[in-house]
């Protein structure tokens, strides 16, 4: 074959060669870029966490309202104000009680001088009997004049024991107005914080009767001690017992955990219309003065611990796919799927009792398109498990 015929041949072929190469170069799987963690050993825990939002609540808060209604003449204190356990708080308009227990004392008084002067007369007529009786015993007097003057002790001795009676009924009376006082008052029960007050100097102040929801006149609240109420899902709830460990974590406070204790598992189930069924729990701070001054009301969370095991391989609970599988970063540059067996959970990490090897790289961004086993990956960002 002549020079010519043998330079074309040469052309031919390497045009061809670029061709295909071009062809498989445009044709060729394109790496996809995943988020990979490095499997080591941590601290891995068994938790669950409240359905809904739970309250700071405080361990004493009563919604105060007086026995009976009416204008309000006196409040002693402003929202927002300590106040000391037996403080007045607020008084009703009660001249007219006020007048009936005065007048209520006065009879005691009268009733008090009437038994001084029966009884010195009982007296008076005891010892008048007594002497009659040692004339008549001596025959200086007839039978018929000590009887009479035993009669006459005997009636005057009555008569202090009713003036007695009467005494004690005056002192009911007056004790019966200082109930009927009392009925318009309203004293602090235990020391703490007012809260919230309704109504104003002269406005009418109306008690709660029986299934209507009247606001109360006082809300008080002793914030020096306070807990966490939050429901859990009724699922749980066998699990859930009082003395275990719990995390505590605010929306106030975000980014930091406290550590608690459960305190009470209610004994029965939520059932709010249009809501899961639930059971409430509380869970109190193991150091109250961590979280400094909280507010009662704030939104909390509590994430109950049933098990806690260290130093153990585990995997981040993002890279698991169903069925315990994992995308596993190879080092030819492509990703190879692998079944483990696992072992404590929780939505952080999972214990891996099988199947991984600490080191290895696991795929953790497995919502991404494209991202499956088989396919070259581009690894656009690798971190150690890290965490406890």
């Amino acid at each position: 074959m002549s020079a010519p015929m043998l330079r074309r041949l040469f052309i031919v072929l390497l045009l061809a060669a670029l061709l295909a190469g071009g062809v498989w170069w445009l044709g060729r799987p394109q790496a996809v870029a995943v988020v990979l963690r490095e499997i080591d050993r941590g601290v891995v825990e068994s938790t669950i966490s409240n359905t809904r939002a739970g309250t700071v609540e405080a361990c004493q808060r009563t919604r105060l309202s007086t026995i009976s209604g009416g204008r309000i003449e006196v409040l002693a204190v402003k929202e927002g104000d300590r106040v000391r356990q037996g403080q007045l708080l607020m008084k009703l308009w009660n001249d007219d009680q006020q007048a009936q227990s005065a007048w209520h004392l006065s009879q005691v008084a009268t009733s008090r001088q009437r038994v001084e002067e029966a009884c010195v007369v009982a007296a008076n007529a005891e010892r008048e009997a007594t002497r009659q009786a040692a004339l008549r015993a001596r025959g200086f007097v007839s039978g018929a004049s000590e009887e009479k003057a035993r009669s006459e002790a005997l009636a005057r001795q009555a008569g202090c024991q009713a003036a007695r009676a009467d005494l004690r009924q005056a002192e009911a009376r007056v004790r019966l107005s200082q109930v009927e006082q009392g009925r318009t008052v309203l004293y602090a029960p235990f020391a703490g914080t007012v809260a919230k007050i309704v109504g104003e100097v002269g406005e009418y102040s109306t008690p709660s009767p029986p299934g209507v929801p009247t606001p109360p006149a006082i809300d008080l609240i002793d914030d020096s001690c306070l807990y966490i109420k939050a429901p859990m899902d009724e699922v749980d709830a066998p699990k859930i017992s009082a003395g275990q460990p719990v995390r505590i974590s605010l929306d106030a406070l975000p980014g930091r955990s406290f550590p608690g204790t459960v305190r009470r598992v209610a004994p029965y189930v939520s059932a709010v219309e249009k809501q899961a069924r639930t059971v409430d729990i509380e869970a109190t701070f193991d150091d109250p003065a961590a979280a400094g001054r909280l507010l009662v009301g704030y939104s909390a969370d509590v994430e109950v611990i049933l098990a806690v095991r260290d130093a153990v391989l585990r995997v981040p609970t993002s890279a698991l796919l169903e069925g315990n599988r994992v995308l596993v970063a190879q080092a030819d540059g492509l990703l190879a799927e692998r079944r483990i067996r696992t072992g404590l959970a929780n939505w952080e990490y999972t214990e891996v009792s099988e199947g991984l090897q600490a080191g290895e790289r696991v795929v953790t961004s497995l919502e991404r398109a494209g991202v499956k086993a088989g396919v070259a990956y581009l690894a656009e960002r690798t971190a150690a498990a890290g965490g406890k």
